[in-house]
């Protein structure tokens, strides 16, 4: 199998993988299958696959060094895309469905609701990387910055996991909240449990 994931085909099967719950949420949109209150279940399952990504997407380090897959390098730009890419179907869907487009009550919600705050903030952290994640982008802001704009992802997954837990709040249910939490600091120990390591040798 890890011999099929470093061939050259792969990349495209999995970016098509990718898609399919983009593509199964318009289909149940079409055929309303998204229950009662549709645009609501539309908005929720985006920011969940959002947090699926993103948990995918800094999972890829760990397994490239735990089991020397150095194939995995190849998958991390592409993954990193598809985070922006539902957060960004995410937050357009609030401001579709929520807000009616007004952008002057997009920009007047936002300051007012800590997890819609919280939530922009981490698409416009996105949005910096999203832009900045082909290889001129490197060249231009020079390897150093550019590094460090790149960190920014794990606050990013502390904000992510932050706006769930406020949004999930409201109903007091956070079962789900608690697995993300505990994925993302799992992911972010090892980075610091490996940095730590890297600075002591």
């Amino acid at each position: 199998m890890m011999r099929w994931m470093a061939h050259p085909m792969a990349k495209p099967a999995g970016f098509l993988l990718c898609l399919l719950p983009a593509f199964w949420l318009i289909w149940a949109a079409v055929v309303g299958d998204l229950g009662p209150n549709p645009a609501e279940a539309l908005i929720r399952s985006l920011g969940d696959w959002t947090l699926r990504f993103l948990v995918i997407a800094l999972m890829v380090t760990p397994l490239r060094v735990t089991f020397d897959w150095s194939w995995l390098a190849r998958w991390r730009r592409m993954l990193g895309l598809f985070v922006f890419f539902y957060a960004t179907l995410h937050w357009l869907s609030y401001v579709w469905f929520d807000m009616g487009l007004d952008v002057y009550a997009v920009l007047a919600d936002i300051p007012q609701r800590p997890f819609i705050l919280v939530g922009t903030l981490a698409w416009l952290l996105l949005l910096a990387l999203a832009c900045t994640s082909f290889n001129q982008a490197v060249r231009w802001l020079g390897a150093p910055r550019w590094r460090s704009l790149h960190k920014t992802v794990y606050a990013i997954a502390m904000l992510g996991v932050l706006h769930f837990f406020w949004m999930r709040a409201g109903k007091n249910d956070f079962a789900e909240v608690a697995v993300y939490a505990l994925l993302m600091a799992a992911l972010l120990g090892w980075r610091l449990q490996r940095f730590l390591r890297m600075k002591r040798a």
